[in-house]
């Protein structure tokens, strides 16, 4: 199977060819696997070097003109490093660009803290008019893409990880899917995690709702799948309760209780692999159905 990543680089590099609007911007990461399109495209393919400021300007500028830009690196390098560029150069003058990460929360562990995102998205949540998808399959990546650059001018934060699940799922942008009904509650997978929710509640009487798309928020789905009260668990791959107030908010006229379970603020300094990472926050199958079982009873 094809990473998220290497889904990205070719069907940008195939947009690149279809659609004369649409600008990459890059700065050195997944320069070499853009190599071909550069040298089809180098008057709207330009790699900026180790300079994250300069990547959001440069998509903000080329927006100003007209242009579709798509930004592209690690995520902490995407939204943490250049966070007043993309708050003054993209929301302050009113301009959409599409920004697309890899590396995701913990992708690359032996890159130590510098390479790690966990607070990409609640960062984001500081600036209005975000869309955000994060897909848990090449396919989905693709498909989420592919939206995002056909979105007008928005803004979009479409955010790729090395942890993906085994099986697409259909995703509709800005949607999330119903894959299993129970009548006890309702959890909510994002993205990468919905192997291991699955694995954790697979003889548990609980809805699971598959969100490939956390912005905006789909309030009206999470109101379907629970009750006149509601017991709510919320899965995400990075900062734990990122979209804790969003389900508050839609369940505001009704009882709840609320699990948000994802990765810890406090910093685990031993690196190691995807799978160590995630069972030392708790988020592999395991650790996802003894906080869930507890919360349950």
């Amino acid at each position: 199977m094809d990473t998220m990543r290497d889904r990205f680089i070719e069907v940008t590099s195939g947009l690149l060819d279809e659609d004369p609007r649409l600008a990459l911007v890059l700065a050195d990461i997944s320069a070499a696997g853009f190599q071909k399109a550069a040298e089809r495209h180098p008057d709207r393919l330009v790699n900026v070097g180790i300079r994250e400021q300069l990547l959001i300007g440069a998509a903000a500028g080329l927006a100003l003109t007209g242009m579709r830009p798509i930004a592209h690196t690690f995520a902490s390098f995407l939204i943490e490093r250049p966070f007043e560029q993309v708050k003054l150069d993209l929301n302050h003058q009113g301009v959409g660009a599409v920004l697309v990460s890899a590396a995701g929360s913990y992708d690359w562990p032996a890159g130590g803290r510098t390479h790690m995102s966990p607070g990409d998205v609640a960062l984001l949540d500081t600036l209005p008019d975000w869309t955000v998808h994060v897909p848990g399959h090449p396919d989905e990546a693709e498909r989420l893409l592919r939206h995002a650059v056909a979105d007008g001018d928005r803004k979009v934060y479409v955010r790729l990880s090395a942890h993906q699940n085994e099986r697409a799922v259909t995703v509709e942008p800005g949607r999330f899917t119903v894959v299993r009904e129970g009548g006890r509650g309702a959890v909510v997978a994002v993205g990468p995690m919905l192997d291991a929710v699955l694995a954790a509640t697979a003889n548990l009487d609980v809805t699971v709702l598959y969100a490939a798309t956390v912005r905006p928020f789909d309030g009206a789905a999470l109101r379907a799948a629970t009750g006149r009260r509601a017991d709510v668990v919320l899965v995400e791959p990075y900062l734990a309760g990122t979209s804790a107030n969003a389900a508050h908010e839609a369940l505001a006229d009704r009882p709840h209780r609320l699990l948000a379970l994802g990765v810890p603020q406090a910093e685990h300094r031993q690196y190691g692999s995807i799978p160590e990472h995630l069972a030392a926050y708790g988020l592999d199958a395991h650790g996802l159905r003894e906080r869930i079982d507890g919360f349950l009873k």
